[in-house]
């Protein structure tokens, strides 16, 4: 006899594996931790597998645990690409959001574009902004979801993936073995203080050569390499490359990138969207989302 796999009980495996752990994964799904550990059980009773593994605190997924998630991810973005085309008018109108220039590539447009196919009759007003726009525009209440990148999270945001900082430069460039180094900075980058104080605290002098609002003026200056820049690592334009140098500048900080929405406010498009935020930061490849 076939067995049928639960499909909230995957979204239940998902959210441990995204979340890494339980207690996050029953505040996003707004279940309690034994109901989450109820759903994990009865998908591990089904297929006689055990699923995760505890490791210290963490929950770790086993050999066989990584393959059912790999499985749900693609099974889970068919099922909701089937229920946003054939469902009725709840998912449809439009979402206001804001995104931080630095992360708006490569992985947004892909989360888009997915998302557009599973619900054709939502309409989604896209902002490339800075983080601390962003969370202006949220507190007005100007925009229904925000993704932002900073050191912490607060407790009205959740964390949905973490990224080390990396230093940007042209194609095979030498501008960043000069003293002093020279910087192409954000005027309102959340990272330039970080960059600085990582500068100083190394002894190594630095200039900024190049300080704009405008992303492709950063990017310009350093294809040319006429700069270095610092981005989050994944997020670097094909015109750019991380600079391998062999400890020659400072190690830089891992960045948080937070997704904020009012959850108890929030009409089901806007869960929805949140959801594939959380899934393609976590980890799910841009080709699959591109080709889903």
């Amino acid at each position: 006899m076939k067995r049928n796999l639960d499909m909230t009980a995957l979204r239940a495996l998902l959210s441990v594996q995204d979340q890494g752990g339980v207690t996050r994964a029953a505040s996003v799904l707004n279940l309690t931790q034994s109901a989450v550990s109820m759903q994990i059980k009865r998908l591990e009773d089904s297929l006689g597998l055990a699923l995760f593994e505890r490791r210290g605190r963490a929950m770790v997924p086993t050999a066989a645990g990584e393959q059912l998630i790999s499985y749900a991810r693609r099974m889970l973005s068919l099922n909701d690409e089937v229920v946003g085309r054939l469902t009725d008018a709840d998912l449809s109108g439009e979402i206001r959001i804001a995104v931080p220039y630095d992360i708006v590539t490569p992985i947004i447009p892909p989360i888009l574009q997915a998302y557009q196919r599973a619900y054709p009759r939502m309409k989604v007003q896209l902002q490339a902004t800075h983080t601390r726009n962003a969370r202006e525009m949220f507190l007005k209440g100007t925009c229904d979801l925000i993704l932002t990148t900073e050191d912490q999270c607060p407790p009205e945001a959740e964390t949905i993936a973490e990224r080390p900082l990396v230093w940007i430069g042209a194609h095979g460039g030498s501008c960043w073995k000069e003293r002093p180094l020279r910087l192409a900075v954000g005027r309102y980058c959340a990272f330039r203080e970080g960059v600085i104080r990582a500068l100083d605290g190394a002894g190594i002098a630095w200039v900024a050569a190049v300080e704009s609002e405008s992303d492709r003026t950063l990017e310009a200056a350093v294809t040319c390499d006429m700069a270095v820049h610092t981005l989050l690592a994944g997020t670097e334009p094909a015109s750019t490359e991380q600079i391998d140098h062999g400890g020659a500048l400072p190690e830089l900080t891992r960045q948080k990138i937070n997704l904020y929405l009012r959850r108890n406010e929030a009409a089901p498009g806007v869960l929805a969207l949140a959801q594939m935020m959380r899934e393609g930061w976590a980890g799910q490849t841009v080709a699959k989302l591109a080709a889903a």
